[in-house]
């Protein structure tokens, strides 16, 4: 047995709180090593004995280098002292203390979780279960009110620039809200919204002004209003990491040089006077003269966005926050504006923009979920062949296991953004971007559709990935794969548990390129123990050739896809698949359970 190879700590993500009586642990052992796993455990304040509780751990999964195991302990008193027996596959065994690793069972150095907090856990709002996100670029989504375009405006749909603006406002997202609510939208995402000079508005010049080019707060309002009653919600830009050289307090220190009273607001000025054509200061990336990085750990810079943070809240009744270079913000900011958002809404969404591993954001005290860049690398990579299955399902055991089970149910998976070429771009074709929804909206966490991916809109690296919707030019509309993600849309509003039910990977064939998995409604960490539930077949085939696959159950089985693109032909427990197929298999007995959608 490895024994450097093993890994567990008393803190997240390898122990935490399934709810206020469970614990949850985690261990991680060198692929193939553990025969078995046993975890020994009693109440922290009961000296050990021989009549301590044991429990079997369960194995989870491998990411190629590593093997997962895990196992949910009762804790009725809230404290837990536990500590592990484990039998090697080569006949070794050995005891897993906090100390490491014993020969011998010890009487001290078990793992110690003093007490399950109520108010520690992490939690999301209840409303994310079954839910869809869809960024909008409002600028280019579509034009509802002609009347306020800037001047100068490009025509729609021309070749997107970085400076050149095309019309889309608030006007439009709002005539296209029955749209969205067809393709199974349950969350409107919107890109910054606020006064600045240009398309993307992450410049801003005034936090408490909605830029006059989308319309006024007064149409913000009905829009939210709109949205609601149509059951979508809707979460805006939070830029707080950098303000626009037009914001007035970057003015005034531009103006006055160290005599402004907003010098400190701002991380670090090299010199004076203030020149954007030197850039003598501090920036959002390398220096962006047009982006001035603001320190929010100055109390009044941090009560300047924090009044912000709420005002959008009260007055207009929106539904949290995305928050735009959120790794590059103080953590005690975050601390503080998830106390004031949640004491004023408590199931507002914060969803930070994070592209790398995001734990230290995801302690319960900051944010709800990130969005999940990691993730779309790994499905970009397996649909291009830069993985084959095998390795993606690695690569996915090792994204599952880096955050508790109730962080990752909340994640917010995507497959691009403004920041992101085009996913039918990046892939190549049709039947490759169809297969990426296919992962997309049966995955784990909290699927995110960037506007026109599900038409199949291109375009390379940014400014072409905010190309206008054609919505007048139906040519330029997959109507197939429109149909598909609409189909996706209706399976996640009825099988919830999506977000957070087991996964079962039943197939990953290197040779012939499939991937083949079960989707159950059994979340993965449920307090006690329960039978295998029936639940939803997911198969791949990332192939040139048709395939035929061998299903594993005796259920009679409904393609969900049926009549849709990439749908294959089910024969009893066979599925025929054609090059670059997919399907979703539900057996008939689950739809029964499952009415709607």
């Amino acid at each position: 047995m490895n024994l450097a190879a093993l890994v567990h700590q008393c803190r997240f993500p390898y122990a935490y709180p399934v709810d206020e009586t469970h614990l949850r642990v985690v261990l991680k052992a060198a692929r193939g090593d553990l025969a078995r796993a046993t975890c020994v455990y009693g109440d922290r304040y009961a000296w050990p004995t021989d009549n301590d509780a044991v429990q079997p751990l369960q194995y989870l999964g491998s990411d190629g280098l590593h093997d997962y195991w895990g196992a949910t302990l009762p804790a009725p008193r809230r404290r837990v002292r536990y500590l592990f027996y484990l039998e090697g596959a080569d006949g070794s065994r050995v005891w897993l203390t906090e100390r490491g690793p014993c020969p011998r069972r010890p009487r001290l150095g078990h793992f110690q979780y003093p007490y399950i907090h109520r108010g520690d856990r992490f939690r999301q709002p209840e409303w994310i279960r079954g839910a869809v996100f869809y960024e909008i670029f409002p600028d280019r989504f579509d034009n509802g009110d002609p009347r306020n375009d800037p001047p100068g405006c490009l025509p729609w749909g021309a070749p997107p620039t970085r400076e050149g603006m095309a019309g889309g406002d608030l006007a439009g997202i709002r005539r296209r809200l029955d749209y969205l609510r067809d393709l199974g939208v349950t969350c409107l995402y919107l890109t910054p919204i606020f006064k600045a000079p240009s398309n993307h508005k992450y410049d801003t010049a005034d936090y408490y002004q909605v830029d006059p080019a989308f319309g006024t707060e007064a149409e913000l309002r009905e829009l939210v209003a709109e949205a609601h009653r149509r059951g979508i919600r809707v979460i805006l830009d939070g830029v707080f990491n950098h303000a626009g050289a037009q914001w007035p307090p970057f003015r005034d220190v531009v103006e006055k040089g160290p005599d402004s009273p907003y010098v400190g607001w701002f991380y670090q000025i090299h010199s004076f006077p203030v020149d954007p054509a030197q850039v003598n200061y501090e920036t959002w990336g390398p220096d962006v003269p047009t982006l001035p990085k603001v320190d929010t750990s100055h109390p009044e810079v941090a009560a300047y966005f924090l009044g912000v943070a709420e005002h959008w809240i009260r007055e207009v009744g929106i539904d949290g926050w995305r928050l735009d270079v959120a790794n590059e913000v103080n953590h005690g900011f975050w601390r503080r504006l998830r106390e004031r958002v949640k004491a004023l809404r408590p199931d507002a969404f914060l969803l930070g923009e994070i592209w790398h591993d995001a734990s230290d954001w995801l302690q319960g005290d900051q944010f709800d979920s990130v969005m999940n860049y990691p993730w779309r690398e790994a499905v970009v990579a397996f649909l291009t062949g830069e993985l084959d299955p095998v390795e993606f399902d690695q690569h996915l055991t090792r994204l599952r296991f880096r955050y508790p089970a109730e962080v990752l149910k909340g994640l917010v998976n995507l497959l691009g953004s403004h920041d992101t070429p085009r996913i039918r771009t990046v892939l190549g074709s049709r039947e490759r971007a169809a297969q990426a929804a296919v992962l997309l909206f049966t995955a784990e966490g909290v699927p995110m559709v960037y506007y026109g991916d599900e038409i199949g809109l291109e375009g390379g690296e940014d400014p072409d990935c905010r190309r206008c919707y054609p919505w007048d030019d139906l040519a330029r509309q997959d109507r197939g794969l429109l149909s598909l993600y609409r189909r996706l849309g209706a399976i996640r509003r009825r099988f919830p548990w999506l977000n957070d039910g087991a996964w079962e990977t039943f197939l990953a064939d290197p040779v012939r390129g499939i991937l083949g998995y079960c989707r159950r409604p059994t979340p993965l960490v449920s307090p006690e123990p329960a039978a295998k539930e029936e639940g939803l077949y997911v198969v791949i085939n990332r192939s040139a050739a048709p395939v035929e696959v061998a299903l594993p159950t005796d259920s009679d089985l409904v393609d969900l896809l049926a009549g849709e693109m990439l749908s294959g032909r089910l024969e009893g427990r066979t599925l025929a698949l054609p090059a670059y197929g997919a399907a979703v298999l539900a057996p008939r007995i689950l739809l029964i359970a499952s009415p709607g959608g």
